[in-house]
């Protein structure tokens, strides 16, 4: 696995929201970003299948739906691909577990800088 640049980045100085994306840059983000939210995705679907087979009462359906809706406004919340956050929310995948570095590799190091700052921050998982 390779690991994100411990050196600071070219173009430190670069707000988040200023970043320059590149057409192949772009493309890579949005892979990774798309793995990340299908395995999000993926751990919902399989928690809600758990979720109905244990359903006994008819409040078990109410439970699964306040579930289903509270995950999906935690998705909708994380998931945003807004290129101004993008390093943002990329590092927030890679925190909890959804991302993996090299899904990242071929980002400009202006971007991965970004990114490893904010995947050291403290993420609520």
């Amino acid at each position: 696995m390779t690991s994100l640049p411990s050196r600071a980045p070219a173009g430190a100085g670069t707000a988040m929201q200023d970043l320059k994306w590149s057409a192949t840059e772009k493309g890579i983000a949005r892979k990774a970003f798309n793995l990340a939210l299908e395995r999000e995705l993926q751990a919902v679907i399989l928690e809600a299948k758990s979720m109905a087979a244990k359903i006994q009462e008819p409040s078990g359906l109410w439970d699964l739906e306040q579930y289903l809706t509270q995950r999906r406004r935690e998705i909708d919340h994380i998931y945003d691909y807004r290129y101004s956050v993008l390093p943002l929310v990329l590092a927030k995948l890679l925190s909890n577990g959804r991302l993996v570095e090299d899904g990242l590799h071929g980002l400009g190091e202006d971007k991965l800088g970004w990114i490893q700052r904010c995947s050291s921050l403290s993420f609520e998982r």
